[in-house]
């Protein structure tokens, strides 16, 4: 720890951006891999929105927004971007940051655990109306479809939330400390 307090403050704001986009590029590297423990009827947690919610929860707005749009377009170009994960996460973003810090958030695994689980039904749930009106005629299926994939979405995403949370939070802090 001593050596982060050493460093200048263009050292710490480098540091800082270092981890930031690797460990966004490391959440992106997790999403196609499915590790025992982390799979529910085929379907794993979402990391790039457990990155987002981590990244706006003690951030403005409009930085979770721009932090939803970037890994909504790591994403996209990931998968098939048809629809796009860019919306959901850049609304997860915008929602996380609007959350009333001094209220809702203690610091601890069940209030992070809550608004992830909270943040993965709103995605799933925007992305479900995405593809409604691309293709209004499979209204039933998507909507029978979604309830199981949010659901399950939403509770493996808020349980491995803190294995992401947590070091990054604890990263960030150090490094914005004077």
């Amino acid at each position: 720890m001593r050596i982060i307090y050493s460093l200048s403050p263009i050292q710490r704001y480098l540091l800082n951006c270092l981890v930031t986009v690797s460990s966004l590029i490391f959440c992106s590297l997790l999403l196609p891999t499915r590790f025992p423990g982390t799979v529910l009827l085929g379907l794993g947690p979402h990391w790039l929105l457990i990155w987002v919610v981590a990244w706006s929860i003690k951030r403005q707005p409009w930085q979770g927004a721009i932090a939803g749009v970037v890994a909504g377009l790591i994403q996209d170009g990931m998968t098939l971007a048809n629809p796009s994960h860019v919306l959901s996460l850049a609304l997860v973003g915008f929602l996380t940051g609007r959350i009333e810090k001094e209220k809702y958030i203690q610091e601890d695994f069940i209030s992070i655990a809550l608004i992830v689980f909270a943040m993965a039904v709103v995605a799933e749930t925007f992305t479900a109306v995405q593809y409604t009106l691309i293709d209004f005629s499979r209204l039933i299926p998507i909507w029978t479809q979604h309830q199981q994939i949010a659901i399950v979405s939403a509770l493996l995403s808020s349980l491995w939330a803190p294995v992401i949370y947590y070091p990054l939070n604890y990263c960030w802090q150090m490094l914005e400390k004077e």
